[in-house]
């Protein structure tokens, strides 16, 4: 099991009182150093791993956007500093490399890097997040490892628009995500299937806990499983917790547990055990760090 960060997430700073914060990768590098576990520097970033999922011009608009000084915002609640270029290259970077370190190497990963990635659609940063990094690092397991079927499995609180938007026509790809409704981005209906049919949606009423979302996860994790994804990929957000801030589940840090050892039993039926986990949302600090904790531990515990 490795672990890809790098200091240049930190340097992504948002305006104070965001939620979005560089805090937040704090608390887990602290929760996490008791982990026995290799950990790597993600390296910086391709534009062309980028451009499998964005276009040259909106990779342009966004560097040119980045600040000097202080803080530029490209959306309601997502904002550039001037250390957000390098923080979201790392990303990208720590997402690819995962992938490569996952496939040649039969591990799992976790990549602890900001800004989150689940809200970027083609075109359009929101959410907190500027570039689709599941998406980005799915897509060069399939161009560049030459993969065929790939999962990309989403249990953040909120809908996984952006991945939803840049997988919608990629039928080797099956996109899963659970999420609160009514919440934000106010996407993630069933009806909503891809193109191919591929992609699935699980709405979770707010203060539903634990129980309902692994009502809602195994069905379709058995149905992963004869569909034999050859990698697992995790967005991994954990304000579903009942003290997060941003939204109304009631999942504790147990239920964190059970859903990545549960993506951990279909990996190992399905691709070797091959599973890289990367950070999505989780506002409050203690949750996501005992949250997280939980979730490393558990791919930690399965790794080979």
């Amino acid at each position: 099991m490795r672990i890809f960060r790098h200091d240049d997430c930190l340097a992504h700073v948002t305006p104070p009182g965001h939620p979005e914060q560089v805090d937040r990768l704090r608390a887990i590098e602290r929760k996490l150093q008791g982990i026995e576990v290799e950990r790597t520097d993600c390296p910086m970033g391709h534009e062309d791993d980028i451009l499998r999922c964005h276009p040259q011009t909106y990779i342009d608009r966004l560097r040119r956007a980045v600040p000097s000084q202080g803080w530029t915002q490209v959306d309601g609640d997502t904002f550039l500093s001037p250390g957000s270029w390098n923080a979201a290259m790392r990303a990208v970077g720590g997402i690819t490399a995962a992938v490569d370190h996952v496939i040649e190497r039969g591990d799992r990963a976790f990549v602890a890097a900001r800004p989150p990635g689940h809200h970027a659609e083609r075109e359009t940063a929101m959410g907190f997040c500027l570039f689709g990094t599941a998406a980005i690092g799915a897509m060069r397991a399939l161009e560049v490892h030459g993969l065929t079927r790939v999962a990309v499995l989403d249990f953040d609180v909120h809908h996984g628009n952006g991945t939803q938007d840049l997988l919608w026509d990629e039928p080797r790809i099956r996109f899963v995500s659970s999420h609160q409704m009514p919440l934000y981005p106010g996407s993630g209906y069933p009806s909503e299937r891809g193109a191919h049919g591929q992609i699935t949606n699980l709405p979770l009423r707010s203060g539903s806990a634990g129980a309902e979302m692994r009502a809602a996860w195994q069905p379709v994790l058995d149905d992963l499983a004869r569909w034999e994804p050859e990698l697992v990929m995790v967005s991994a957000g954990f304000d579903a917790h009942r003290d997060d801030p941003l939204a109304g589940l009631n999942w504790r840090t147990e239920d964190f547990a059970w859903i990545t050892r549960a993506i951990c039993d279909l990996a190992e039926k399905t691709s070797g055990g091959r599973v890289v986990s990367t950070l999505e949302g989780g506002y409050d600090l203690d949750a996501l760090a005992d949250s997280v904790a939980a979730h490393v531990n558990e791919l930690n515990g399965s790794a080979k």
